[in-house]
């Protein structure tokens, strides 16, 4: 006798449906896997998701100072890079209203900072698909392992959003990490009065009817890491210049730091001449900076096209955030153990900088690091041989010295063994490479050795970039 057959309804087939499984509208299986929480950075293993690849965010969002409430809406768009069940977003916070997969409602947990979101049909390798999620909230800040903060910070007149390493994820929903690049349209309702800054160009100022806000509408479309997005809120000065070959220069100054910045954020043109001439092509469309107010934030971040300030800033200061645009904002960092191509590079151009204007050269800063007098505090002396460069000893440690100051001094014995010819056509062409990548120390050493060939770097590598403690010669 044949046994029975028990038929389950298509809702709670669905239901059950677990990670490799999912229901179509038609109620046919279909088999994917999920994207998975997490690329596995060696310091953020929840940061980012697999399976999928953003090519373009859209968020428009209104946020109102008075009571700390942010709307949005954020449309993805992505690439599956493998047949996907589910894929995860990360999204710290904030309330999800709605979501849809190429425009169908689809089915979303959450957990800690992970939004996971099952289609309601199969998403095939290589295919691309939208994700719209809908959500409002009081954005939050989130502490690093350093103790800094980031996220969402409430600013006296308004709000300041920084992403580095995890904060993007405090306003939007994204895949958080730096290998994974996007463009941009950010499009920010705020009230009457107040102004709303943020990365690449500003496509539209519009008022909005009846008067009661303002939308302003920004565009990236150079590929850009979540950690570089950012929006400013308040009340700023407004100066848009150009440099020599007529880039957009566009700087967002707080009244209050209006007078301390001028002089200094009047030598961005200068700056960007003697960067272009030294790291080759500037890679993005516009450039500037945002100035806050002093106590706003408690650090500068190279935000694409204009960093920010948290007060006004000095020239090396400048100098350096600048550099980002090339090391670090155009070529990102694979993981957050390269951070120091990012900091060694832009610490680096400061030490160019000085060179070049009648300060110390880059030699004898290196010299006065290694010997122990470039700091005041004997202590910040020996906490440049904590850890190498290539190699931080935990996530709170890598925006430490070594990330640093070691980092530049790799450069500088760079520089000494391949001669300054030599020299400027690596840190040229390492730009140019990976312009708009990613890259990892051990692409960096690689390209070093093809570009020098016969040069021997094993001392270099051993010693100063992954090498233990202070290395004993200089």
């Amino acid at each position: 006798m044949p046994r029975s057959v028990r038929l389950v309804p298509m809702a709670t087939a669905c239901a059950l449906a677990l990670a490799l499984t999912a229901c179509t509208g038609s109620g046919a299986a279909f088999q994917g896997t999920p994207g998975g929480s997490g690329v596995g950075d060696p310091y953020f293993p929840q940061a980012g998701n697999g399976g999928y690849d953003v090519s373009h965010y859209a968020l428009t969002f209104a946020y109102s100072p008075d009571t700390h409430h942010l709307t949005g809406t954020a449309e993805i768009t992505a690439r599956a890079t493998r047949d996907l069940s589910a894929f995860d977003l990360d999204l710290k916070g904030m309330e999800v209203k709605s979501l849809t997969v190429a425009g169908r409602k689809a089915r979303w947990t959450r957990k800690g900072q992970e939004l996971t979101v099952r289609p309601p049909s199969t998403l095939p390798k290589g295919g691309t698909f939208r994700t719209t999620v809908r959500y409002s909230g009081t954005p939050g800040t989130i502490t690093d392992p350093d103790g800094s903060k980031e996220g969402w910070l409430r600013t006296a007149d308004g709000a300041l959003a920084l992403g580095e390493p995890t904060g993007s994820m405090a306003w939007f929903p994204g895949n958080d990490h730096p290998s994974d690049k996007a463009t941009y349209d950010i499009a920010i309702t705020v009230p009457k009065g107040l102004q709303a800054v943020s990365n690449g160009e500003l496509r539209a100022e519009t008022i909005n009817t009846g008067g009661t806000g303002t939308t302003y509408r920004w565009r990236t479309a150079q590929p850009m890491a979540t950690y570089l997005a950012t929006v400013a809120i308040g009340h700023y000065d407004i100066i848009r210049t150009t440099t020599k070959n007529g880039l957009p220069v566009y700087t967002a100054v707080d009244p209050h730091e209006a007078a301390a910045s001028r002089k200094v954020l009047a030598r961005i043109p200068e700056i960007m001449e003697w960067e272009e001439y030294n790291f080759g092509p500037y890679p993005f469309s516009s450039t500037g900076a945002i100035v806050d107010r002093r106590g706003d934030a408690g650090y500068a971040l190279e935000t694409q096209n204009r960093p920010v300030f948290p007060g006004a800033p000095d020239t090396a200061t400048l100098v350096h955030e600048l550099a980002h645009q090339w090391y670090g904002d155009s070529v990102t960092p694979r993981t957050w153990r390269d951070m120091w191509l990012n900091e060694g590079f832009a610490t680096y151009a400061e030490w160019l900088w000085s060179e070049d204007h009648g300060g110390d050269t880059a030699q004898e800063t290196f010299d006065a690091l290694y010997d122990g007098t470039y700091f005041d505090d004997p202590s910040d002396g020996e906490a440049v041989w904590a850890f190498p460069p290539a190699r931080p000893s935990s996530a709170a440690h890598i925006s430490d010295s070594p990330v640093y100051e070691r980092g530049a001094m790799v450069l500088q014995k760079i520089r000494r063994t391949v001669g300054d010819a030599r020299f400027y056509d690596i840190v040229q062409g390492w730009a140019a490479a990976h312009r708009h990548g990613n890259a990892t120390t051990a692409e960096f050493t690689a390209y070093v050795e093809k570009m020098a060939p016969g040069k021997d770097f094993g001392g270099i590598w051993k010693d100063w970039l992954y090498g233990d403690g202070k290395p004993a010669h200089a």
